[in-house]
């Protein structure tokens, strides 16, 4: 007997380890709510790519974000940043890739909200550009929702220029729903998350409308713009896929704009990100 108690508190030992590695995901939200993650910074020396000099320029940085919206049916993951999780070292206070910098992990901030990347059902990627990639692998688990022609450039014999395969080739095996060539996709049926054809930066670029119900409509803008003098300016960069093209999606865009009253976020606007309130905290 004095065995079996010997062995009933080791097990008793053992048991609150075990209970705290559980992981329950949280309820869904009675509401769209939006997370915003610090995913980094690029370092642009020299704008010009951009048709811009620096001294036009509030700051030629450009910030890196990744967001989680969480709807009442589901989880959606758009853009999840440019320097791998697996970059960034215990010890080390920032990860470089070329001009691209990283100082937190997407994981750590996907957990102080409550969620894992298991608990992630669909992953949107705004374009196939290299600095909204380089965390895929992680949510290889989730639903790839993508246009034919940006999967097709990924997973094809050559890659985009500067991506690094490695960074997303768990997608190969994922579960994809190729988007049609429709402007539209309503990702829960609502109206409420909705991705919206957007090309000339790529073939295949998007932008991401959301309806929340306190904060208003707002759009993710992918890279319709990078700079908010770009966009009073009206300037295309001339790296573009196809420059009238993004000038004539933009002008749709922003029809829409006024149209549904959203918000534009400029998801590489350093300034603007700055002040978004960041993860755990959201936006509904």
């Amino acid at each position: 007997m004095h065995r079996y108690h010997q062995l009933l508190a080791f097990a008793l030992l053992l048991a609150p380890p075990l209970v705290q590695a559980q992981h329950h995901a949280p309820s869904p939200p009675k509401s769209l709510r939006l997370y915003v993650f610090d995913c980094g910074s690029l370092d642009i020396s020299d704008p010009e790519r951009f048709r811009f000099k620096k001294e036009e320029l509030a700051t030629t940085n450009m910030s890196v974000g990744c967001y989680l919206i969480a709807h009442p049916k589901g989880t959606l993951m758009w853009d999840v940043g440019v320097v791998p999780d697996s970059a960034l070292k215990p010890g080390m206070a920032s990860a470089k890739e070329g001009y691209a910098t990283i100082t937190r992990q997407l994981k750590p901030q996907l957990e102080a909200a409550g969620y894992t990347p298991a608990d992630i059902n669909y992953l949107v990627f705004s374009h196939y550009h290299y600095d909204h990639i380089a965390n895929a692998n992680m949510f290889a688990s989730a639903t790839w929702l993508v246009r034919k022609v940006e999967r097709d450039a990924l997973l094809g014999p050559e890659p985009p220029a500067r991506v690094n395969p490695a960074y997303y080739d768990q997608l190969r095996n994922s579960k994809a729903t190729i988007i049609g060539d429709s402007d539209d996709y309503d990702v829960f049926g609502d109206g409420t998350v909705v991705i919206k054809f957007a090309p000339g930066h790529t073939p295949g670029h998007e932008v991401l409308f959301l309806k929340l119900a306190k904060t208003g409509p707002v759009v993710l803008s992918g890279d319709l713009y990078h700079y908010p003098e770009e966009r009073a300016q009206k300037r295309v960069p001339t790296f573009e896929y196809n420059q009238e093209q993004t000038a004539a999606t933009r002008e749709k865009i922003e029809a829409f704009l006024k149209q549904s009253g959203a918000q534009l976020w400029i998801q590489h606007d350093y300034i603007a990100n700055s002040k978004l309130k960041k993860a755990p905290q959201f936006y509904e």
